[in-house]
């Protein structure tokens, strides 16, 4: 008769199968420092691509195929996430424009039948009213900026209207390596919800185009938040810091070392 193996053996094979898959995920995730890498595509594909990127599932184009691919969330700190991004010099402005570059303003990105404006103070607001399924029409906003909270209603005059900062600012984005993507991974950084944040319309003037080395929000509390969400931004497309921002957030991330980076939110959807 053959022998069988006993049920101590098996439980030690099953430990020792177990043990190597894990060691191999952690070295997937980890480079040779041991600092997180940015983030890859969503799990079901194999290969590393940015937001409208194509993939084995298809073309990212605007006309077919998938539409803007999500990542999955960045693994670490927002201050190992900020290493792994390179500093380089502001590329020129020539050739930035807000719709050519950028694409028409809240789009329908995510594909949930309501632009990305109206999704943005459906999840930022308070208390809020919608005509139809998508449509915003008040809500109030608890401004986690710091500036004056705002009881919204639609139509009202712009100089006290909430409104929806870009955290990485389109201009900042283009001078910062959003000229080498295509025009698909630019929409989607546009209307990337991790890019996005209902604030008072003030704030945002304040702010304009300005990275942390210029603006941060005046709520010392949520600037952490802020610029994790910035390196963020930055590492899900690919972007770079100048060396005034990497300082900014740098001596931001000090006061506050777990901080955790994020990951986009953007899942495929049928252009």
């Amino acid at each position: 008769m053959g022998q069988r193996s006993t049920p101590r053996a098996s439980t030690l094979v099953g430990a020792l199968v177990a043990l190597t898959a894990a060691i191999a995920l952690a070295v997937s995730i980890l480079n040779p420092q041991g600092v997180a890498q940015p983030p890859a595509t969503l799990p079901s594909t194999s290969q590393t691509a940015l937001p409208g990127e194509p993939t084995d599932e298809g073309t990212a184009s605007g006309t077919g195929g998938t539409g803007p691919m999500a990542s999955v969330p960045i693994v670490g700190t927002a201050s190992e996430t900020l290493a792994a991004l390179p500093t380089k010099g502001r590329a020129p402005k020539t050739g930035y424009d807000r719709t050519d570059s950028f694409g028409r303003a809240w789009i329908d990105v995510d594909g949930n039948g309501c632009d990305t404006r109206n999704d943005i103070l459906a999840r930022d607001l308070t208390d809020i009213l919608l005509e139809g399924d998508c449509r915003v029409m008040a809500g109030s906003l608890d401004n986690i900026y710091g500036g004056i909270d705002v009881e919204f209603t639609r139509g009202q005059d712009t100089s006290t209207a909430v409104q929806v900062d870009h955290v990485v600012a389109l201009m900042n984005a283009w001078e910062t390596g959003a000229q080498q993507l295509s025009q698909a991974q630019r929409e989607a950084l546009a209307n990337d919800p991790l890019n996005l944040q209902a604030t008072d319309a003030s704030s945002n003037g304040q702010k304009q185009a300005g990275d942390a080395a210029t603006w941060l929000p005046p709520a010392h509390s949520y600037r952490c938040e802020y610029v994790a969400r910035q390196v963020s931004v930055k590492a899900v497309y690919k972007l770079w810091v100048t060396a005034a921002e990497r300082v900014a957030i740098e001596g931001v991330l000090a006061t506050c070392p777990g901080q955790p980076a994020y990951g986009s939110t953007l899942v495929p959807v049928a252009r």
